[in-house]
């Protein structure tokens, strides 16, 4: 599935991804492949993104969580998501 991260700034992320965990207003939430369609706000916390890479232009705006699973996240005050058909534009402050 595709994922595209934006700030008011520049594109965070663009690519790939196994899946994507968010802070959502009533907890966080995993989005997966197939996942059904969903907008929603989205609260302040961390966006963990499941992908084997992180392409080097966006890497400085990720940290390394995990590394054996390859979880990259990025901290946000709030954010819209919107998903569906296996794409999802996830736009953040």
């Amino acid at each position: 599935m595709n994922i595209k991260i934006l700030t008011p700034e520049f594109v965070i992320f663009e690519g790939e991804v196994k899946s994507v965990l968010l802070p959502g207003k009533s907890g966080e939430f995993h989005i997966m492949k197939d996942h059904a369609a969903i907008v929603t706000s989205l609260n302040s916390g961390k966006i963990k993104v499941f992908t084997n890479e992180i392409k080097e232009e966006y890497s400085h705006h990720f940290i390394r969580e995990n590394e054996k699973e390859s979880v990259f996240s990025f901290t946000m005050k709030s954010g819209v998501v919107e998903f569906s058909n296996n794409k999802g534009i996830i736009l953040a402050e």
